[in-house]
């Protein structure tokens, strides 16, 4: 008799979420406020540079699906190089901030690959605007094959550089593929439970709850064949949007191109928590160099410093007075850059 009515109890519960899902994604009322971001100036007033004569547009496929990227190559140097991979965190594309990266490391003699996600920027796929984790890495190891491939590219000497959710993604690629030749990960991602438990504490739980029933509409919706339901990428603090602090509010209008879309699809919200790539460094064989931002939320910064203890003498590991968004701009970038370059210089010759 306990067992049945346990039993029932469970049904009834399983049956109020399936209602609570479906009413989630058919309900009118969730949509959220568009947070359009207007392009600032960058901080040392370089506004926007023309593209480099050294930049070729390229692209390389993940099925049929194009992938839009930037192939650098050095001039007056004999090929084969090293070259360089690049991809940006939680909703950047190449064209928000990535090129200055890529023309500091081709002034040192390396080749350079930045590409736009699947869904996202120049490249191809629907729905429009999807952060999906599994699709993210799928592209990175479509990028790296695509560089082994080229003539002018020394297959073994292939790095990865990340910055933010991609400074994770590095991670979980090297670890998979051990002919990786070294790693920069620029305050990186690392723990997705850890991030989400931070943010449930700064949110409180209504607010937390509204975000989760975001991500759900979305995620059933897809489920059921509708079309996506997306919030802001930024937003103001208080408001539903993937990053709503007051750093980045301020910070990111000063690193987009014109026109940039800061919208994404909200499943991601209740996906991120999922995410850990710090389950996978103890499987890098590689070098790898962590830069972490001590001004960054806490969960970031702990949760890079426990990558280093577990890649041990793998690491190198550099600090940095600055908060999530200082590393991008003016001094911060200067002295992450230097590091950077440094770094590849060790490791790829």
């Amino acid at each position: 008799m306990v067992l049945v009515e346990n039993l029932t109890g469970t049904g009834i519960l399983i049956g109020l979420f399936v209602v609570e899902l479906l009413l989630a994604a058919i309900l009118p009322g969730f949509t959220v406020p568009p947070q359009p971001l207007k392009r600032a100036p960058r901080p040392e007033g370089g506004g926007t540079s023309p593209p480099s004569p050294l930049r070729r547009d390229v692209q390389f496929f993940l099925g049929e699906t194009p992938i839009a990227a930037w192939l650098y190559l050095p001039e007056h140097l004999t090929a084969p190089f090293p070259c360089i991979n690049m991809a940006h965190g939680l909703g950047g594309t190449r064209d928000a901030g990535l090129e200055p990266y890529a023309l500091r490391f081709l002034d040192a003699g390396f080749a350079v690959l930045v590409f736009d996600y699947r869904y996202f920027g120049s490249s191809g796929g629907t729905p429009r605007q999807l952060i999906w984790i599994p699709a993210q890495q799928e592209v990175w190891s479509a990028a790296i094959g695509y560089a082994r491939g080229l003539p002018e590219i020394d297959p073994a000497r292939i790095a990865l550089w990340g910055t933010s959710l991609s400074g994770g993604h590095v991670i979980v690629t090297a670890a998979r593929d051990p002919a990786i030749a070294c790693v920069s990960a620029q305050c990186p991602w690392m723990d997705g439970r850890a991030a989400a438990l931070e943010s449930f504490e700064r949110m409180g739980t209504r607010n937390s709850l509204r975000m989760v029933m975001q991500g759900q509409r979305d995620l059933v919706r897809s489920w059921l064949g509708l079309s996506p339901h997306r919030v802001p990428i930024v937003g103001k603090p208080g408001t539903i949007a993937l990053v709503n602090t007051q750093h980045a509010w301020d910070s990111v209008p000063s690193l987009i191109p014109e026109g940039y879309v800061n919208e994404a699809c909200a499943r991601i919200l209740i996906r991120g928590d999922k995410y850990r790539p710090i389950a996978s460094a103890e499987k890098v064989r590689c070098a790898v160099l962590l830069q972490i931002c001590d001004n960054d939320t806490p969960a970031l910064v702990r949760s890079a410093e426990e990558t280093a203890r577990i890649l041990g003498e793998r690491a190198e590991v550099k600090h940095y007075p600055l908060n999530h968004f200082e590393i991008y701009s003016g001094n911060g970038f200067e002295q992450g850059v230097r590091d950077q370059v440094a770094f590849f210089r060790k490791h790829l010759g």
